[in-house]
């Protein structure tokens, strides 16, 4: 069984790096490889290294353009993915993934580590690309974000947090153009690819490593299961 997870980089690095929590999280992919022979996909994403420095771009650059935006988002995920691959060791011999099409998935890797690829695309995009070449079902998006709202809840008082929603409600939510930097829940050219697919995405707090275990365990937990129907 092969799990794709996003892992935001608002996670791994939201100013430092968060050692503590890549410690955990390790330990707990690496009980479930060792119990139950899981293999695990991670696509890093920036975090706050990218929005800072896509921000300073913005800054000293009157006339900035998305695509250098995009590409300097895009080498923060290279860092943090390095990082993560180095965190697992033996479990990840191969080097980052930077093109999800070129993934090997016949390599014999437990972890799997992927980062961003090129302009226009995001990291959630990345992952279900790999979840199609490896063949799972599922996308599991873990950053700062529990629930996926039925608004912005920053901007509407009224939001409320969903358990579940389809496609199509999801893509009305948040549109259809990517934008670098942004903070949607599951970017809108990921959406519509992973509902091309007839994808399952679930939206999760990634720092509740206690949560995620009932995830992967097919338990009850907090979050928003976005699919097909």
């Amino acid at each position: 069984m092969t799990t794709v997870i996003s892992l935001g980089g608002s996670i791994v690095a939201p100013d430092g790096v968060d050692t503590e929590f890549l410690a955990s999280f390790r330990r707990l992919l690496r009980e479930r490889i060792q119990l139950h022979h899981e293999r695990f996909v991670l696509v890093v994403g920036g975090g706050g290294p990218a929005r800072r420095y896509q921000q300073a771009y913005r800054e000293l650059n009157s006339d900035a353009d998305n695509e250098t935006a995009d590409w300097i988002g895009i080498r923060a995920t290279w860092l943090n993915a390095e990082l993560v691959r180095a965190v697992f060791g033996p479990d990840c011999t191969q080097a980052v993934v930077t093109n999800p099409y070129e993934a090997d998935p016949g390599a014999g890797d437990a972890v799997v580590v992927a980062a961003g690829w090129k302009p226009g695309f995001s990291t959630d995009f990345d992952a279900v690309v790999l979840a199609e070449r490896f063949g799972a079902d599922s996308v599991l998006n873990l950053s700062n974000i529990e629930q996926v709202y039925s608004a912005d809840p920053k901007l509407d008082p009224h939001a409320t947090p969903l358990e579940r929603m389809n496609w199509e409600k999801f893509r009305k939510l948040v549109g259809d153009d990517w934008n670098p930097g942004a903070n949607a829940p599951f970017d809108p050219v990921a959406s519509r690819r992973a509902a091309e697919l007839g994808l399952k995405v679930v939206v999760a707090a990634g720092r509740n490593l206690e949560n995620l275990a009932e995830i992967l365990s097919g338990g009850e937990y907090h979050g928003t299961t976005i699919g097909p129907e």
